[in-house]
């Protein structure tokens, strides 16, 4: 009757340090490549400084405005990621705003079906031999 009880302590006990434990060794190789992968995401191509993958654009203007040169082009740090940067806009709202508004007048722009108006009256179809109707 004890030996059943000793059994499921042990087998609990034994969860909860594996729990404990944390990750294995390929798991821990994993996250640490994958850290390094993100950690240097982006990179300025004039003085190499790194930034985190979770780095926005207006985060990148603001280091091309404060670490370089005036004059300096954003491009030139960060070529694919502020080609499009609008430092008047950095969160893109005016430019998302124009492109719903656009996109707004394109669909309210409605396309009018022809429609062919047919001039037959009545003499003309009593002439090609079509009766008014039925007599009763």
């Amino acid at each position: 009757m004890g030996k059943g009880s000793n059994v499921q302590k042990k087998q609990q006990a034994q969860l909860r340090n594996a729990k404990d434990r944390g990750k294995t060794e390929e798991e821990r190789k994993a996250a640490a490549a994958k850290a390094t992968v993100d950690k240097a995401a982006f990179k300025c191509e004039l003085c190499l400084q790194t930034f985190m993958i979770s780095s926005k654009p207006p985060l990148l203007w603001q280091h091309v405005q404060a670490k370089h040169p005036a004059g300096t082009s954003p491009t030139a740090c960060f070529p694919e990621l502020l080609k499009d940067f609008d430092p008047n806009d950095p969160l893109g709202e005016k430019k998302a705003a124009e492109l719903k508004a656009a996109a707004a007048q394109a669909a309210a722009v409605p396309v009018k079906k022809k429609v062919v108006k047919k001039n037959d009256d009545l003499d003309s179809l009593l002439d090609a031999g079509l009766t008014k109707g039925k007599k009763k």
